[in-house]
């Protein structure tokens, strides 16, 4: 307790003033008695005496002061324990940060706001297809609303599954004014976030859980080219290219599954590289076939072989 009540001051003014005061009077207002402020009246039990207020003011100081020296030991301890490794940190050139593990959702999210509101030029960000959630999409916008206010320029990249999510339509469709580029690419490997050539998060996990924060110049002018790499790869969003059949009947989606094919990946793996579910990549399967004229798995395999649709990756990249 820091304060007393109103009629607590006035009962122990009055008790100053008389030298004592009925204990009838105060059983009312036990503020009184908790900040030790009467004493039972030696003479008389139905009465209590004052404390002097120097007295009463030392006995409630006295444990803070107690606590307040403490501290200051403690803290003049750490100074020294910390001062051989600050000497050593100033000696260094180079940053020793480069590299930080953030564990937990809450310190990646920490950080990824820390990092956005100090980007003022532009962000590359990499979303693998995945469904997202309300409150996810909710972050996006409340962290991207800003940065578009202030002229920052955003570039995303999504899958090619993305044009068939309502949730990450409805996420596009808020930032229409030209700021913000969206496209997609049939394959994407993982998550990626890259503000002004300066700082860049990955994940570590598949639960992301925990994340990289890169700072190393090095690092991050590596992940700017693979960005751009993919970039001058992907087909805009706005366009339906990657699932428009092309002369030889198969879909974009179809030569990245027929790729995959041949490459030995069973369904699951396939699906999983592309963003999409099992039971769909399973009927692009069906169409390729059908296309190919297979009858069989193994067959279709041979078949994607010989037929020459895989030597369109050859040709020049779609910008």
């Amino acid at each position: 307790m820091t304060e007393l009540c109103e009629e607590g001051s006035r009962l122990y003014a009055h008790a100053l003033r008389t030298g004592r005061i009925a204990r009838a009077d105060v059983e009312p207002v036990p503020c009184l008695m908790e900040f030790a402020l009467l004493h039972p009246d030696p003479d008389d039990a139905n009465w209590l005496r004052p404390i002097p207020p120097s007295v009463a003011l030392a006995h409630r100081l006295n444990p803070l002061e107690r606590e307040i020296a403490e501290r200051r030991r403690v803290s003049v301890e750490l100074a020294e324990a910390f001062e051989p490794f600050m000497a050593l940190s100033a000696q260094v050139s180079t940053p020793t940060h480069s590299i930080t593990v953030l564990e937990g959702l809450e310190r990646i999210n920490t950080a990824l706001d820390q990092a956005t509101s100090e980007c003022r030029s532009e962000m590359l960000t990499v979303q693998p297809s995945s469904r997202r959630l309300e409150h996810t999409l909710l972050q996006g916008l409340e962290r991207d609303r800003p940065l578009i206010e202030r002229g920052v320029r955003i570039r995303t990249l999504y899958q090619h599954t993305a044009r068939y999510s309502p949730e990450t339509l409805g996420y596009v469709a808020q930032f229409t004014d030209g700021k913000a580029e969206y496209r997609t690419i049939d394959e994407l490997v993982e998550r990626l976030i890259i503000c002004d050539e300066t700082v860049a998060f990955i994940p570590t996990r598949d639960d992301r859980q925990v994340a990289l924060e890169l700072r190393h110049q090095g690092l991050v002018r590596y992940l700017i080219k693979v960005f751009e790499f993919m970039w001058s790869r992907a087909v805009p969003l706005s366009t339906g290219a990657p699932y428009e059949a092309a002369p030889d009947g198969i879909t974009e989606i179809q030569h990245s599954i027929a790729k995959l094919l041949v490459e030995g990946h069973v369904d699951e793996a396939i699906a999983r590289r592309l963003g999409m579910n099992v039971r769909t990549c399973r009927a692009h399967i069906a169409k390729l076939a059908s296309a190919l004229g297979s009858g069989s798995r193994a067959q279709l395999g041979y078949l994607i072989a010989q037929s020459g649709i895989l030597d369109q990756e050859d040709q020049d990249p779609q910008v």
